[in-house]
């Protein structure tokens, strides 16, 4: 099952493990990037639905997300300044970027897991990217130099089925870009360090640091189908909404040298055995996760959470039941008779014109 981003509402991943597990057919290996590393740990480390579902809306999540704070980078004007030039640049990745001190959130130290309890019920692995530039060479024209290792983390089952494969990025589809063609595999990372490493962010974290070496997270590759199609002979994803084109895409051309459109339109018409769709899901949960809040006197970006626990939880449950509730319906129809077949054909034309 691919758990491909998220951002914020990585809780409907928890919910459609769920009710695939209800239905008999949970996955033997989640393959996770960015927000869905979260949920993908969770899962890992709780064998048991309702104990994932629980420390989803736990105090301790609750807590930790109160704790992310503004940097001195998330002036207003200057982030939308960024954002513009980014916006009317075509330049695949022209300098090294700086993710080490452009980023607009600082985030507390360690992320809420809980302790592993059981036998774990499923296999892990996880997307994130290892910078192969410093500090010191941040802003430097990158010409044709490769700036990114894809890496997974992952037990010894998954790295023995992936040794030897190229990363999925490394294919000439994708163009010109910063991202090398070597895949990584890294079994001694802890599966909860490797999900705070495929959370960092080019806009929101800083990149990590993890045993002397610096990681951006799974942003580099959401859509690993590649991998997960290496790992398994049927693949669990979503049918994904498309991304905001103000900030996200202008970030992946300008940081990574990726077209995210083009990714994205592959990753939704990519054969799957079972596809769930989650395209509405801003309108959807359009409150339920962390809001940005942009506070013009002040000139500054925030991120604010729901103003009590209560409400938290409350979100927390929207997100579950959501994931639940559209697992469920893929269940019900099988792939290719699904009237969103139909319809994935509709975005995809769109797409293509993106």
């Amino acid at each position: 099952m691919i758990m491909g981003g998220g951002g914020f509402r990585f809780g409907i991943y928890i919910g459609m493990y769920a009710a695939l597990r209800e239905a008999g057919k949970a996955p033997d290996v989640i393959v996770a990037s960015c927000g869905g590393a979260i949920a993908a740990a969770i899962i890992h480390n709780l064998p048991e639905p309702q104990a994932q579902r629980e420390w989803l809306s736990s105090r301790a999540m609750y807590d930790f997300w109160c704790g992310l704070k503004s940097t001195r980078h998330a002036a207003l004007l200057a982030t939308l300044a960024r954002a513009a030039r980014r916006t009317l640049s075509s330049a695949r990745a022209p300098v090294i970027p700086d993710l080490f001190g452009d980023f607009l959130f600082d985030i507390p130290s360690q992320l809420p897991f809980p302790a592993a309890t059981g036998t774990p019920e499923v296999d892990v692995a996880i997307i994130g990217g290892k910078l192969l530039f410093d500090a010191n060479e941040v802003g430097r024209p990158r010409g044709q130099r490769k700036l990114f290792a894809e890496t997974v983390f992952c037990g010894e089952r998954a790295a023995a089925a992936l040794r030897g494969m190229t990363s999925p990025l490394a294919d000439p589809r994708w163009g010109e870009h910063a991202v090398a063609p070597e895949l990584l595999i890294d079994s001694g990372v802890p599966i909860t360090e490797a999900a705070r490493i495929s959370i960092a962010d080019m806009i929101y974290f800083r990149c990590r640091q993890y045993q002397g070496a610096e990681y951006i997270g799974g942003v580099l590759d959401l859509f690993p189908v590649e991998i997960a199609r290496q790992l398994g002979t049927e693949v669990v994803m979503e049918f994904k909404e498309a991304f905001d084109q103000v900030f996200s895409i202008p970030a992946w051309r300008s940081v990574l040298g990726l077209n995210g459109n083009a990714r994205l339109r592959y990753a939704n018409t990519y054969l799957a055995d079972l596809r769930i769709d989650s395209s509405d899901i801003s309108k959807a949960l359009a409150r339920q996760q962390l809001q940005q809040k942009l506070h013009w006197s002040r000139n500054r970006i925030e991120l604010a959470m729901p103003p009590t626990y209560d409400i938290f939880v409350q979100h927390a449950r929207d997100q579950w039941q959501y994931g639940y509730d559209r697992a469920k319906e893929a269940l019900a129809h099988p792939v290719g008779r699904h009237p969103d077949v139909r319809r994935a054909t509709r975005y995809s034309r769109r797409f293509a014109d993106l």
